[in-house]
């Protein structure tokens, strides 16, 4: 839409400092709501020429292999369009839209299956929502082993893993994962995991007994101490298990802690919020799809694509030769091609005593056609070498649900 459309609102005219007679408000409102109705109709017209050409994409990719998940173009996307917007629409408000308007495109395109850790309610499922949108069709898994193989098989296009947190470090069973499974990281996103009360008793005064799966009832220890300090903590298999045991008919005096978001998803009420220990709680999650391309040598590596160019981070698995330097020559072969190295961790390689694999994240697109030459190198430097994908640095997503007041948290 370009500003020539009349039914676009004047800013300046409707400038919220301007004084309005009482005589003259509730004509405003109704003009102002005229004008709404009218921009609304614009909107749907667009949305409707957009999702033709969706579909229009979708038909012409039919019979293209590879999946339909397409985030370094949509990181472009999202860019730019916060670039150029004016306000006073915020940004995070456009990139949320935007997110789902992707979502749409994708369905439309083709129907899109994603598998998360189970059951609905979960951080997995909630990270899941809030960056693919409600357009997919997400799956829940009984455990990690399940999503990995949902996806690996094709059953599902994408899946929702949980990789490292920014407290308690790395997800160990992800990364070993990886190395069963032929499936790459196609996205990350860092999503903040923030922890709530979830009740239908009348206070905080009722609660007799918490559920939560342990690693929340770990990470509310003192809060919970010092608020609930005769109630009887019980771990379950999941935050949205606890939910669904608090919301039973005949749990007047019982309550879950979990995303906020559980309390409509179960019909429960939010008698605390944020009530985590310490506030800087973040898990990174990847998005992970199917092999995509053939291997290099008998190595499970995606070969550099013509013209692929636009990630930020390149995720690498590999194993070294049992000599001194071996680790060194890989990082002096990064060094020397000013690639910045943002993690480096290992873990035991199963079936093999005392020997290791090496999980890597580095600043650089190693997909991009210019890197051929050092992949080369680094297939040479190493036993086996593993490109787990190339993506864009992934966005903080912070959906809380704020509303209740502190002085409600206060209640005792």
């Amino acid at each position: 839409m370009d500003g020539s459309n009349s039914h676009w609102p004047d800013a300046a005219r409707h400038n919220a400092g301007d004084q309005e007679q009482p005589g003259n408000a509730e004509d405003r409102l109704s003009a102002i709501r005229t004008e709404i109705d009218a921009v609304d109709q614009d909107l749907l017209s667009l949305f409707n020429r957009r999702a033709a050409l969706s579909r229009e994409v979708g038909h012409i990719k039919a019979d293209v292999p590879g999946i339909i998940f397409k985030p370094v173009r949509e990181k472009e996307v999202l860019d730019s369009l916060a670039a150029r917007n004016p306000g006073p629409l915020p940004e995070d408000h456009l990139r949320a839209i935007w997110r789902e308007i992707f979502s749409s495109s994708r369905a439309l395109q083709r129907p899109q299956n994603v598998a998360y850790l189970g059951p609905e309610g979960t951080f997995s499922y909630f990270a899941g929502v809030e960056y693919l949108g409600h357009a997919a069709t997400f799956h829940p898994c009984n455990d990690l082993t399940q999503v990995f193989e949902e996806v690996s098989s094709g059953n599902c296009e994408l899946g929702v893993v949980p990789l490292e947190n920014s407290l308690q470090g790395t997800v160990g069973v992800s990364f070993d994962l990886f190395l069963k499974h032929d499936v790459f990281i196609q996205a990350e996103l860092f999503s903040r995991i923030s922890h709530c009360l979830l009740s239908n008793a009348p206070s905080l005064a009722a609660v007799r007994t918490v559920y939560s799966h342990p690693q929340p009832l770990a990470q509310c220890g003192g809060w919970l101490r010092a608020h609930l300090p005769n109630a009887g903590l019980v771990p379950v298999e999941s935050t949205a298990a606890a939910a669904q045991r608090a919301a039973q008919p005949d749990q007047g005096h019982t309550a879950a802690i979990g995303h906020g978001k559980l309390a409509d998803l179960m019909g429960l009420g939010i008698l605390a919020s944020r009530i985590e220990d310490e506030p800087g709680n973040w898990t990174r999650f990847v998005i992970i799809g199917p092999k995509v391309s053939g291997g290099q040598g008998g190595n499970k590596t995606q070969n550099p694509q013509p013209g692929h160019t636009g990630a930020d981070k390149t995720s690498l698995l590999f194993t070294l030769p049992d000599k001194a330097g071996a680790l060194s020559h890989v990082l002096d072969l990064l060094a020397r091609h000013d690639i910045n190295m943002r993690k480096l961790e290992s873990r035991p390689l199963r079936g093999q005593c005392w020997k290791y694999v090496f999980f890597a994240d580095v600043e650089s697109d190693l997909e991009d056609p210019r890197y051929a030459n050092l992949l080369t190198k680094l297939h040479e430097a190493c036993t086996s070498f593993r490109i787990l994908g190339s993506y864009p640095m992934g966005p903080q997503l912070d959906r809380l649900d704020l509303h209740t007041e502190e002085s409600e948290q206060q209640e005792s």
